[in-house]
């Protein structure tokens, strides 16, 4: 039996046919229009942590000459909370536009060796931007602790087991994983209380409610040097310009210690190469600004700047490095 041949229904079909093949022809110049105009409204930075803390301290720094860089306001909105996971999820679920900004530190890198489950994966719902700076954490003291060194920690440490703390930013942070790495290599254990972020923390221990802190250094820079925090060592193998008198922990006598921490930019998976592009060179235009450059070392923290691919190729090498650190040392989110 022949079909009955419907012309009304017919001629409706090659119309809808046409139209979507006219909207998907148009969508191709549209998209090419919006990147070349890139950025015509404001672009959200969104900082994982809180106020205060040394993730929100440099990306402040360089907000003033991105914006410059990019003739586009730049906003930055905190959204601390999980170790830097729940801002992190909210820019990966975000539109691929370039409009919202992954501005975070290393412990992007470290979360997915201590967090059972993340709700993004950390390689395949980014595109890097570029390095923006790398700095050491510096291991601080309230003032009224009765200690002079790392070994006088250790010691008040091995004589009080579990009763110890040292406070970080949070769990997976690059100052969680130096605590943990000290407990592991002088043999204490010592409680981790991790908080949402750097000013939270800077505060409680500066009160006294937590002995000992692990942190960026721009978190905590002005309060060691106004005499509200004491410094005991820095987590890398060579002493931070910004603290020439302060250790190292391997010169602190901790062997086979180093914690090195960066601060990045990241944009959700799927955003335009052109976009991409745009943003490292706004990026790279204000970390080659020496007034810039002076405040990120005023901070402890050293400008780095270089392509996407550099920062994809740090993020590849770091994964498995802090996986295994997490397998040895028995590191977990608290």
């Amino acid at each position: 039996m022949t079909p009955h041949f419907n012309r009304r229904t017919a001629l409706q079909a090659a119309a809808m046919g046409a139209a979507a093949l006219g909207a998907a022809t148009l969508l191709i110049p549209l998209t090419a229009h919006a990147q070349a105009n890139y950025p015509d409204k404001p672009v959200k930075f969104v900082v994982p942590y809180p106020p205060g803390g040394g993730t929100d301290v440099v990306a402040r720094i360089v907000q003033a000459r991105l914006q410059a860089a990019l003739g586009q306001s730049v906003l930055i909105d905190n959204k601390g909370g999980a170790g830097g996971s729940l801002g992190t999820d909210v820019v990966a679920k975000s539109a691929p536009d370039g409009y919202t900004v992954l501005f975070t530190l290393s412990s992007h890198t470290i979360n997915p060796a201590i967090f059972p489950k993340l709700s993004y994966d950390t390689l395949k719902d980014f595109e890097p931007v570029g390095l923006v700076a790398s700095l050491p954490q510096i291991l601080v003291a309230y003032p009224g602790l009765p200690v002079r060194n790392v070994a006088d920690v250790v010691a008040q440490a091995k004589a009080a087991p579990d009763k110890f703390s040292f406070a970080s930013v949070g769990n997976g942070s690059p100052g969680h994983l130096a605590g943990e790495l000290m407990k592991l290599r002088t043999g204490t254990q010592m409680t981790h209380i991790p908080y949402r972020g750097g000013g939270p923390a800077v505060t409680d221990v500066m009160g006294g409610q937590v002995p000992l802190l692990w942190v960026s250094i721009p978190a905590a820079a002005q309060f060691v040097k106004a005499g509200k925090l004491k410094a005991l060592a820095v987590s890398t193998v060579k002493r931070s310009a910004a603290f020439p008198d302060v250790p190292t922990m391997q010169e602190a006598g901790v062997s086979d210690f180093e914690v090195d921490s960066w601060y990045a930019m990241l944009v959700p998976a799927k955003t335009p190469k052109a976009i991409i592009d745009k943003l490292n060179k706004a990026l790279n235009t204000a970390l080659a600004e020496p007034a810039v450059r002076a405040q990120l070392l005023e901070q402890g923290a050293e400008a780095v700047g270089g392509t996407p691919e550099a920062l994809g190729k740090v993020i590849a090498a770091e994964l498995p490095k802090w996986a295994k650190l997490a397998k040895d040392a028995n590191i977990r989110a608290d």
